[in-house]
């Protein structure tokens, strides 16, 4: 990644968040809600009323999904904007939901959610060497017995799908590139973007290093949620993990 700026050691994606505002939810990435939201709930098992926490909520849309459904939903970020969406969608859908301004690494959530997830590099993944931290807060507040769903980037899939406009750093796990998004207006602002990318193994030890009991890692797409052998085709992991009980 030669010639590539390091990590900010900052929310960086806080302003991008802030210019895309509802303009996020016009990403083709965020159409497969539903099959998500549907795949989690099984293979999490969970029943309506739990509690459950989506770090890195955006817009809101697996928020309101699962407040659909019934679960009691709290939704966190970083970006003022996509939480006025995310409200603005929970109130269109006539669905209550809790939404808090909030950096994943200072949480004040301890031990109170039956689930705690974090998709599409809502939190984790985005906080270069503060992914660690992002991963223990989230372990921290899910409760005893709790269970966790986190997805990152895939390294293998960034080995094997090179992009000329990305520049991938073996050594850091970080992959950089410049791009273009657009605002609610339509307007264009130039972007950075430094997303981490992990291997299974590596989410395995980070869950354990966090105190989490791992349970399996999947390859996945977006709206293309399975459990499915990590390869190298699909261009997330999906960790599932719990927090034990104590004994």
């Amino acid at each position: 990644m030669s010639g590539a700026p390091a990590h900010p050691g900052t929310p960086y994606f806080k302003e991008l968040g802030d210019v895309l505002g509802r303009a996020y939810l016009r990403y083709d990435f965020t159409r497969g809600t539903g099959q998500e939201v549907a795949f989690l709930v099984r293979v999490l098992s969970l029943t309506p009323p739990a509690r459950v926490l989506d770090v890195g909520c955006g817009a809101g849309r697996h928020v309101v999904e699962l407040a659909r459904l019934g679960f009691a939903v709290t939704g966190v970020d970083v970006s003022p904007r996509l939480l006025e969406v995310a409200a603005e969608q929970a109130r269109a859908a006539e669905v209550s939901a809790s939404f808090f301004e909030c950096d994943a690494r200072t949480m004040p959530f301890d031990g109170e959610f039956d689930a705690v997830l974090s998709l599409c590099q809502g939190a984790f993944g985005l906080m270069g060497d503060d992914d660690p931290l992002v991963l223990r807060r989230i372990a921290e507040a899910a409760r005893p017995g709790g269970r966790v769903a986190v997805t990152a980037f895939s390294a293998y899939f960034e080995l094997a799908h090179a992009r000329a406009e990305a520049r991938f750093d073996p050594a850091a796990g970080i992959v950089y590139e410049r791009t273009t998004i657009r605002d609610e207006q339509g307007a264009e602002h130039p972007a950075e973007l430094w997303n981490g990318v992990y291997t299974p193994r590596e989410l395995r030890l980070l869950a354990l290093g966090c105190g989490l009991v791992p349970e399996g890692v999947y390859s996945v797409a977006p709206g293309d949620y399975a459990a499915r052998r990590p390869g190298l085709d699909h261009p997330e992991l999906l960790l599932l993990a719990s927090r034990p009980r104590p004994r």
